[in-house]
């Protein structure tokens, strides 16, 4: 079995990417397989999960009940599914995206203050997924996109504790903003201060290599360099350069380590592993666990790969 041969042998939301990014199908077939996300598999077992008011476990970002704080941040509420069905590539024109959206916007409040969830939060992590899965579903963000800009630091990036006071950026808040900011963009809602607040977040990481700091080139986190998925809020080498390739352009230099750390990671039967889970409760596993093939990484990083090589000429 070929790498390409066991990414098809999957759950749709994984074929019809790789359809589309590596078997070169036609856009019909590529469509079709992509549509059985909401009925069959990873997809339609969310869906499934959700609370009749739209909700999933009854929250924005927590859910309503059984959570002591302990194990880790769960990932069965409203956002992080949303996110998550974004992932898999959910129709946004389907009777099941529509009617999601329609009912989050209706009944889900943000536990921080009660604002309905598609006026945002204060947090940037937070703040730059809603956007993403807003502009994807087709929902109006422009106001949490306003707080976005506002809230961009000097050096580029953005932070979490800008409310607390904080003045230097968070690579965690950062690459969430800017897909939040590319999925606006791509939605129709770009602006030559929105493209340009992402150029600065950008070249905020690309400044320090993807995972380096900038004042002594040490690696800022060992998990930055560890592939998981799903991301969450997390940051890693692998999520930084599946952006660079989703936004589009010629790789820049300095992302070559970070290129080649990808690289060395692949295994001698062609796949990535799973790493770093990021603990919490889920819905349902995606994956065999840490340590083990991972479909995901494999279909992430063959991709950053294939983008590096054919711009890199």
């Amino acid at each position: 079995m070929t790498v390409l041969d066991w990414l098809l042998d999957s759950d749709p939301a994984i074929r019809w990417q790789a359809l589309r990014d590596f078997a070169d199908a036609p856009a019909d077939i590529v469509a079709a397989e992509r549509a059985r996300v909401a009925t069959e598999g990873w997809g339609a077992r969310m869906l499934s999960l959700r609370d009749p008011d739209g909700q999933w476990a009854g929250g924005a970002c927590f859910p309503a009940t059984g959570w002591s704080g302990e194990g880790g941040q769960p990932w069965t509420s409203t956002l992080p599914t949303l996110v998550l069905l974004r992932d898999l590539g959910l129709d946004p024109a389907s009777t099941q995206a529509r009617e999601t959206v329609a009912l989050v916007r209706e009944n889900c409040r943000w536990e921080y203050d009660g604002s309905p969830f598609f006026d945002g939060e204060v947090e940037a992590c937070i703040n730059g997924r809603t956007v993403a899965v807003g502009a994807y579903f087709g929902a109006d963000v422009d106001g949490i996109v306003q707080r976005l800009l506002d809230d961009q630091l000097d050096d580029g990036g953005w932070n979490c504790w800008t409310e607390e006071g904080s003045t230097r950026s968070s690579f965690d808040s950062t690459i969430n903003v800017l897909e939040g900011l590319l999925a606006h963009e791509r939605a129709g809602g770009g602006s030559p201060q929105i493209t340009a607040a992402r150029r600065r977040g950008e070249e905020y990481l690309l400044e320090r290599s993807l995972f380096r700091r900038r004042s002594t080139g040490d690696v800022v986190l060992p998990g930055y360099l560890a592939f998981s998925f799903p991301p969450r809020w997390h940051y890693d080498v692998l999520r930084a350069l599946d952006y660079f390739r989703d936004a589009g352009g010629a790789p820049d230099e300095r992302m070559a380590e970070a290129v080649a750390l990808v690289r060395d990671r692949q295994q001698p039967d062609g796949t990535w592993l799973l790493e770093d889970t990021h603990p919490g409760a889920v819905h349902f596993p995606l994956e065999d666990g840490d340590g083990r093939p991972s479909r995901w990484n494999t279909l992430r990083a063959l991709r950053v790969l294939r983008w590096h090589q054919r711009s890199s000429g």
